[in-house]
């Protein structure tokens, strides 16, 4: 078998279809957010200005964070020497993990390396813990969860996006007996759209389902605390297990849950994804700590944030571009093919030192390509109206199709 061959294939498929990806060379201005210096096809650095970072609050860029982490690093070193259950285990990690617990008001915290991670982990793990489960998952989950349901290898059964009625249906159709799990997430970060957590909650009492909540792009942004959606809503108690990131609104890296001490335990005894996986660096971990705590306490990043998406959509909107308005800080612009994603993309980069990824299948549905637009506390008015400008003049050049 020519391995070669197959894999020049498969390349070539993602060329042909305009989805091939290409990771830009860059690097940020530390203190300067959201300023940063691309080194693609350049004598040297050229400025940019980054618009797609899910560093929402530029809190990787807070002097309590990166004090936090120099001052860790020269305490206890780079790593975390393994696994937390053998030599990988220090009071950084636990600190953390109680203040995640307290963020969501519940027992127990776990941290993991990723979200990717916690949500895969944990969901298959539990799947496999309860024979015969079902599993009721939103039809835009995130891969990691669908990973993590389709490892368990239990029955798993879709409903319609935030299709209350779709849900219950399903739910009524299955053996009341069986285990049930409903998955799901707060924010829609491709969509820019919120879950009903009340109603999915008084889904989960009428069936007796637990209920997994994904809070991966709301967790620091949303409610008094930063705990997200569920925070806002008043309806964390109501919910089995949270699951969020550290590598977001929090700024540095990592994913955990939090639940009560019992389920807990478990995923942190049964999961190969956690077991098996040397710690978070301690010096992370000192940071996700200090930012953690910082925007329990400080709302300021998230209103400057909130307003800066709102003044964006309004200009774009002023505009006549397509952007798909939502109630969150997600700005989506809608292009529907790939290859003129890409190419509005590069176009911004060369010209304008704007930075944007395109955002194609499988991230979204084959003719939903977007660009995803994320601004942050520090994107200024000057900033939007060159990013609007350069927009327009683009689809122009284009021809492509502005709102209706």
């Amino acid at each position: 078998m020519n391995y070669i061959r197959v894999f020049s294939q498969a390349i070539d498929r993602l060329h042909s279809e305009g989805r091939y990806r290409v990771f830009i060379d860059i690097l940020r201005n530390k203190g300067a957010y959201p300023n940063a210096r691309c080194f693609a096809g350049h004598n040297g650095p050229k400025p940019i200005t980054v618009w797609c970072s899910n560093d929402y609050l530029a809190m990787g860029q807070h002097p309590d964070v990166i004090a936090a982490m120099e001052a860790a690093l020269h305490d206890v070193g780079a790593g975390s020497g393994g696994t937390r259950n053998i030599g990988g285990n220090t009071h950084y990690h636990v600190d953390l993990e109680a203040e995640l617990a307290d963020l969501h008001g519940k027992e127990a915290a776990l941290l993991f390396t990723s979200g990717y991670v916690s949500n895969e982990a944990t969901l298959s793990t539990l799947a496999k813990l309860m024979p015969g489960i079902i599993i009721y998952s939103d039809a835009l989950n995130h891969a990691s969860m669908i990973a993590g349901i389709r490892q368990s290898g239990c029955e798993k059964r879709v409903f319609r996006h935030n299709d209350l009625a779709h849900l219950e249906q399903l739910l009524a159709e299955s053996d009341p007996a069986a285990p049930k799990l409903i998955a799901f997430e707060s924010v829609y970060s491709m969509e820019g759209d919120i879950a009903p957590i009340a109603g999915i909650c008084d889904l989960a009492d009428k069936y007796n389902a637990m209920t997994y909540l994904d809070e991966v792009h709301a967790v620091g942004m949303y409610g008094a605390r930063g705990g997200g959606i569920s925070d806002r809503d008043g309806v964390a108690d109501r919910l089995t297990i949270i699951e969020g990131t550290l590598g977001k609104a929090f700024g540095v890296m990592g994913g955990y849950i939090a639940a009560d001490r019992m389920i807990v335990d478990v995923i942190r005894s049964y999961a190969p994804g956690f077991i098996f996986t040397t710690s978070l660096s301690p010096v992370l971990v000192a940071g996700a700590l200090a930012s953690v705590r910082h925007l329990k306490a400080s709302s300021i990043e998230r209103e400057a944030q909130q307003a800066a998406a709102a003044q964006l959509k309004a200009m774009m909107r002023a505009a006549g571009l397509p952007v798909m308005i939502g109630e969150t800080h997600i700005v989506p612009l809608m292009v529907g093919d790939p290859v003129e994603a890409k190419r509005i993309a590069d176009i911004l980069l060369a010209e304008y030192g704007v930075y944007v990824q395109p955002i194609n299948y499988p991230t979204v549905p084959r003719g939903t390509e977007r660009l995803r637009f994320t601004p942050g506390p520090a994107h200024d008015g000057a900033m939007m109206r060159t990013l609007v400008s350069a927009l327009v003049e683009i689809w122009g050049r284009l021809a492509l199709k502005m709102a209706a």
